[in-house]
């Protein structure tokens, strides 16, 4: 059982969230999220608790928000949303990436850079448009660029991870995930998919981090490659981290994110020094936001 502490906020305070890290030995995860797009200035955060907190815990929490209001400490079912989400899955192609279950290997062709992915207790099986934009994103900068070092934030199955190692054999890589049994279900499907986990050059380290300032990541960086298929609040709320581990002239994967949300997580990002690498998809309900970091000034 995990618990949820939830309250009102204000949008300044919403964007320019505290590092947790050093205020408690075990923070919660911070999300936020604008419910109403017609009040711009009226957002909701969350902080999500594996154990039900203390109330030292949340009195903390809450004072680090002025506007706090209405705060409301709630306990969250366990359920399996994931598997009961992904069944009967069928073959998804994009670029030379295909990813498939056991029951669909005869959809592999030659030349494919296939992924075998089960649904489970993790997402990314590919068949949501987030995942199948990122594989697109990183099969189109296969054909611009090579990247040495990448990370993956909110890794799930570990397919972008996979997918970005795959186009860029001489990488070393990290795939990080809040969840531990998304990081377990990660390291199974890449000996499924015969990666080899490890920290040197074309193998994949796996890290369960609540955040950005974790040391698992934050040692390995600056990153020349960054994905991020989360959700638009908490891709907002990590933009000046994000910022930080990326490197100058290196490129930021995210998705996530509907139509309507694209120009504030791009403007997040913005402020940053992170500004669109090519045009923003204007039509998709779940477009892939690519951005890159601008080159420090002689």
């Amino acid at each position: 059982m995990s618990w949820a502490l939830r309250f009102a906020v204000n949008r300044a305070e919403a964007e320019t969230l505290p590092d947790l890290f050093e205020l408690m030995e075990e923070p919660p995860t911070l999300n936020v999220e604008e419910p109403d797009p017609s009040k711009p200035d009226d957002w909701v955060l969350t902080a999500y608790f594996a154990d039900e907190p203390d109330a030292a815990s949340v009195d903390l929490i809450i004072g680090l928000f002025p506007s706090a209001a209405n705060p409301m400490l709630e306990d969250l079912p366990d359920a399996d949303w994931t598997t009961m989400s992904q069944r009967d899955l069928v073959p998804v192609r994009a670029g030379r990436f295909i990813i498939h279950t056991a029951d669909h290997a005869d959809a592999v062709r030659i030349g494919d850079w296939a992924f075998r992915i089960e649904a489970g207790l993790a997402f990314g099986t590919g068949q949501h448009a987030t995942t199948h934009g990122c594989m697109a994103a990183i099969a189109r900068l296969k054909k611009i660029r090579d990247f040495r070092n990448i990370a993956d934030i909110g890794t799930g199955t570990g397919v972008l991870a996979m997918a970005a190692l795959q186009a860029n054999r001489s990488a070393r890589a990290i795939a990080s995930d809040i969840d531990p049994i998304a990081i377990d279900v990660a390291a199974e499907n890449l000996a499924l998919n015969h990666f080899v986990k490890g920290t040197c050059a074309g193998r994949m380290a796996l890290a369960v981090c609540p955040g950005l300032a974790a040391p698992a990541l934050r040692n390995r960086a600056p990153y020349g490659l960054v994905l991020a298929n989360i959700l638009a609040p908490p891709l907002i709320a990590l933009a000046r981290d994000m910022a930080r581990v990326i490197a100058p002239g290196g490129v930021l994967v995210m998705a996530g994110l509907l139509h309507h949300q694209q120009r504030a997580v791009a403007n997040a990002y913005r402020r940053h020094g992170l500004v669109p690498a090519w045009p923003m998809d204007r039509r998709a309900e779940w477009p892939c936001l690519v951005l890159t970091k601008k080159e420090a000034q002689a």
